[in-house]
């Protein structure tokens, strides 16, 4: 059994797992770790937690000591640094008149290389850009394109439901949505109430996906002929949580649809509702 805790080394970065050891820090503690990058200071995020030998995923570094004042003021100055180095990349890239938006800027462990975040619609020509960079800090500069989803994830912000976007609190990895997920929760494929800040879809589509295609394996869909204890009728509305359904009978076409529980129908004919091209033109863009 293992003592894992996991640290965080950016504000909205992911979280790395390290061997606690004989240490127990606490939740917002500062530990120096080795990372493959070097070491490096960070923030626990998650306290001690026993985890069996064999789910643990190797290889795991152990914890080298907890931050002293001195790893502190250094983490300090580190990102300092970084803020400054980012506002002259910005001015460099408006001097270039290049088309890109700078995101964030990264320090290398052992200073010798500053990394430089950016999104962009399409490929950039900016290798006069890192010339210049390379003339004003005298080190190695590597520029990386990112894509619109991890620039959520480093800014971080509030998402339309209030709260901080998933992304940049707890999602480890981004996780595959489709549109077919929203169809299927029964939400609308305006894509402004399906996507994120990000302009994609909004990955918390995928949290009760599971649940509901079980739940969808069970009911009928809207158009679907089904026999029920009044006689035989087509669904016309489904809630695919609570399991109730609206069918209109064949003997009193002109009556108001009766409410019947999923579970009191058998399906004589299913009826399954597919996306139409336009539809799927539409929304494409929203996966990539």
């Amino acid at each position: 059994m293992a003592s894992i805790i996991s640290v965080r080394f950016r504000e909205n970065g992911k979280a790395y797992d390290f061997a606690a050891g004989d240490f127990r820090p606490q939740i917002g503690d500062k530990v120096v770790v080795e990372t493959s990058r070097g070491v490096e200071c960070g923030d626990v995020v998650t306290a001690c937690r026993p985890v069996p030998d064999e789910k643990v995923v190797e290889p795991l570094k152990p914890i080298l000591r907890l931050a002293t004042a001195d790893d502190i003021r250094e983490a300090a100055e580190k990102r300092e640094k970084e803020k400054r180095a980012q506002r002259i990349c910005q001015d460099k890239i408006a001097e270039h008149k290049l088309e890109m938006k700078l995101v964030d800027a990264e320090y290398s462990s052992d200073n010798t290389k500053i990394l430089f975040y950016f999104t962009a619609d399409g490929r950039v020509d900016f290798r006069n850009l890192v010339k210049d960079l390379a003339s004003v800090f005298r080190m190695r500069i590597e520029l990386r394109q990112i894509g619109v989803r991890d620039e959520a994830k480093m800014l971080g912000g509030i998402g339309s439901c209030g709260r901080p976007f998933c992304c940049s609190q707890f999602l480890p990895d981004f996780q595959p949505v489709s549109i077919k997920m929203a169809k299927e929760q029964g939400l609308s494929l305006n894509p402004t109430k399906i996507s994120g800040s990000c302009g994609r879809l909004m990955c918390c589509l995928k949290y009760e996906q599971s649940t509901y295609e079980e739940l969808l394996k069970m009911t009928p869909k809207n158009g679907a002929l089904v026999n029920t204890p009044e006689g035989k009728g087509v669904v016309t509305e489904t809630n695919i949580l609570s399991g109730i359904l609206k069918v209109r009978l064949d003997k009193a076409v002109d009556s108001p649809p009766i409410s019947v529980k999923r579970e009191d129908v058998t399906v004589l004919r299913d009826h399954r509702v597919k996306v139409s091209d336009n539809e799927k033109q539409q929304l494409s863009d929203l996966e990539k």
